[in-house]
């Protein structure tokens, strides 16, 4: 267990932009940051993170809450890995008790497929720099890659030995199941026999964005025409290699910060452009590409610059990838690297002023790449230009948006020499065609059905429940702060009539919020909020310093979901920049006394209007004494109404 202490030092450091800012590009929004939801596919922002409160709000998916929340929900930590994640990242010692056995045993499937990858991880690393067939053939090969002992060391590169069940045997002795070794591919199970997958290989460790252990990929140092020369971890409940980047933990600050990511296709691409002092490169494994992948990218940058190596074979199949890149909105470049020349070999021999200066100066948009590229093989055949042009075009088609493609097809028509109108007709057609596809795609999965509409239910506004959620956000947003309240004091004049004496008093927003509900013995409908309301009044009458982000971070997970509801949800204004359309909102800071004397009077005059109508429907079945009591109760209680309105009117 982590102690108290270290949980407490955590949250204090943590600071959950910088947090966050690892995972998502997030940009500035006034006192806030917004950036595109990591959880949904989305192109317009709809995720918002707050540093003064510490919490964060996804208004695309409805996911929210702190620091821990996020990496829990973002890298499914369990609350304790998050609390290490974070201890680590900001250089703070761990304080815990050991783990029993049994605590151990409860661990679930998916915590042990981790724990078995990062212990091969660290085994492969060992192995490597501390056995002698590790320095000796692992070792050996690393560095005639050019690789040196910190590139060896950041990647935590490694070897696995040249027997049957080397790593196999080692792990079981050391406690880990046979069953999670199966799983995540590390171990070969057949009858009684078991044996390690990657035997005699240099293994390369799949990291996902947080740095956690999901995979490996193993080289073969032998010739062994039979064996494949690179070998992947199999899929898993913890491994997808169409979810995953190699390089991706190391790369994203890097990418983010220079809004841009380098594709290459290998591992050892990757290596040596982080050797050479270029960071924000990324390897999709040397599998296709695929949306997936694309959208790991996309919530760091918009911009991809592909590199291609220096053999032209296999080339326009690698295209292919480029188009899904611009399905994806985001904005590509190519660069090829000189014939022979791949991105590992043109980085180790050269510097990184001329490899930054080469890329610079080589990197061309996509569809000038592309014209050059087809209409070099096109050459003087007219048959093989047109299809060129319509290749050309039907890359363009997969740009979603509309201004983009009304550019680059007008780039299309100054490269290649053929008119702007011939090419839109052209996009038209394909745009059509995709969208008659797409229709009789949908047609074959589910038979064609005339359902007749139904009438589309009006959702009633629950006003009781949307008055005590306002109840709760005053107090989270201003329950400390001491404005003057002017007080109603009910009274009689002579004439036996009711109305309210006015009367300023000088508190706090708590207290006169927490005064007037106990005046009017009004409790809470909702449990949640009625639990949270005394747990709010109770920090206010404790602590002089009340402050959100700690208060949220010592709820247990629902309730801090639900304030965090409560409060990102007066910044969602903000995600549509309405100042940009001259529409001006209001804050609320400057009306606190208005927004609690409103909320106060709304709740007194709903629960008014219940005992109105309470009063109305029992009036029926009463003798006649009752009933003229009840309709001077109903009288009464209109009255009260009525001065209520009219305190209201001067309130807004």
């Amino acid at each position: 267990m982590i102690s108290r202490t270290t949980i407490d030092n955590v949250f204090e450091t943590a600071r959950v932009e910088e947090v966050i800012g690892d995972f998502v590009q997030l940009k500035k929004s006034g006192s806030n940051f917004k950036g595109l939801s990591p959880f949904t596919d989305e192109r317009s922002p709809s995720f918002m993170v707050s540093p003064v409160k510490q919490i964060w709000k996804d208004f695309s998916s409805g996911k929210g809450g702190n620091v821990v929340a996020f990496l829990m929900e973002h890298e499914h930590f369990t609350y304790p890995e998050a609390i290490k994640y974070l201890a680590k990242k900001y250089g703070i010692e761990i304080e815990e008790t050991e783990q029993t056995n049994e605590q151990k045993e409860q661990a679930n499937e998916r915590e042990s497929l981790y724990l078995v990858s990062e212990f091969a991880k660290d085994y492969f690393h060992s192995t490597l720099l501390r056995t002698e067939p590790g320095k000796a053939i692992g070792l050996s090969y690393f560095k005639e890659r050019g690789f040196t002992d910190e590139t060896i060391k950041k990647f935590e590169l490694g070897y696995s030995p040249d027997q049957w069940d080397a790593f196999t045997s080692h792990a079981i002795q050391k406690g880990y199941k046979l069953e999670f070794l199966e799983k995540t591919g590390l171990s070969i199970v057949k009858q009684e026999k078991q044996f390690d997958r990657f035997k005699g290989r240099v293994m390369f460790p799949i990291l996902s964005m947080s740095g956690r252990t999901l995979g490996f990929g193993g080289r073969i140092l032998t010739n062994d025409k039979k064996a494949a020369k690179y070998l992947n971890s199999p899929e898993s409940d913890i491994y997808h290699k169409s979810k995953v980047l190699y390089g991706i933990y190391l790369a994203k600050q890097s990418i983010a910060k220079e809004d841009n990511c380098y594709l290459v296709e290998g591992y050892t691409d990757v290596i040596q452009f982080h050797q050479t002092g270029i960071h924000n490169v990324v390897s999709s494994s040397g599998t296709a590409l695929t949306p997936e992948q694309i959208r790991l990218v996309n919530r760091l940058t918009k911009n991809i610059t592909v590199l291609f190596d220096g053999d032209a074979a296999g080339l326009r199949a690698s295209l292919r990838g480029v188009d899904l890149i611009l399905e994806q909105g985001m904005n590509v470049k190519i660069c090829t690297f000189p014939e022979g020349e791949d991105p590992d070999s043109f980085a180790k021999s050269n510097s990184l002023e001329e490899l930054t200066l080469y890329l610079e100066e080589k990197a061309q948009d996509f569809i000038s790449f592309k014209a050059s590229l087809l209409a070099s093989e096109a050459k003087n055949d007219p048959i093989k230009k047109a299809e060129t042009i319509r290749d050309m075009v039907v890359s363009i088609s997969k740009i979603p948006d509309v201004i983009k493609r009304e550019v680059y097809i007008k780039e299309c028509s100054r490269i290649m020499d053929i008119s702007e109108e011939v090419l839109f007709n052209t996009l038209a057609q394909i745009l059509q065609k995709d969208k008659k596809d797409a229709s009789k795609k949908i047609d074959k999965q589910q038979p064609f059905e005339v359902i007749p509409a139904e009438k589309q239910k009006v959702q009633k506004v629950d006003t009781l429940y949307e008055l005590e959620r306002k109840i709760i956000e005053l107090l989270l947003l201003y329950g400390d702060v001491e404005e003057e309240f002017e007080d109603l004091i009910l009274e009689t004049n002579e004439k036996g009539d009711i109305g309210f004496k006015p009367e300023v008093v000088k508190a706090k927003v708590f207290e006169k919020v927490y005064l007037d509900l106990q005046d009017d013995e009004i409790e809470f409908t909702n449990d949640g909020f009625k639990n949270l309301y005394y747990e709010i009044i109770n920090k206010f009458n404790i602590e002089q310093d009340f402050q959100i982000d700690i208060f949220v971070n010592e709820l247990p997970a629902e309730k801090a979901s639900t304030i965090t509801d409560i409060l990102m949800d007066e910044e969602r204004h903000s995600l549509h920049k309405w100042e940009e359309k001259e529409i001006f909102v209001k804050l609320k800071e400057v009306t606190i006394v208005q927004a609690v004397s409103q909320t106060i009077l709304n709740l007194r005059r709903y629960l008014v209007t219940q005992k109105i109508d309470e009063l109305s429907k029992e009036i029926n079945s009463q003798e006649e004494d009752q009933r003229q009591n009840s309709l001077q109760d109903i009288q009464d209680y209109i009255t009260l109404k009525t001065v209520l309105s009219e305190k209201l009117n001067r309130v807004l």
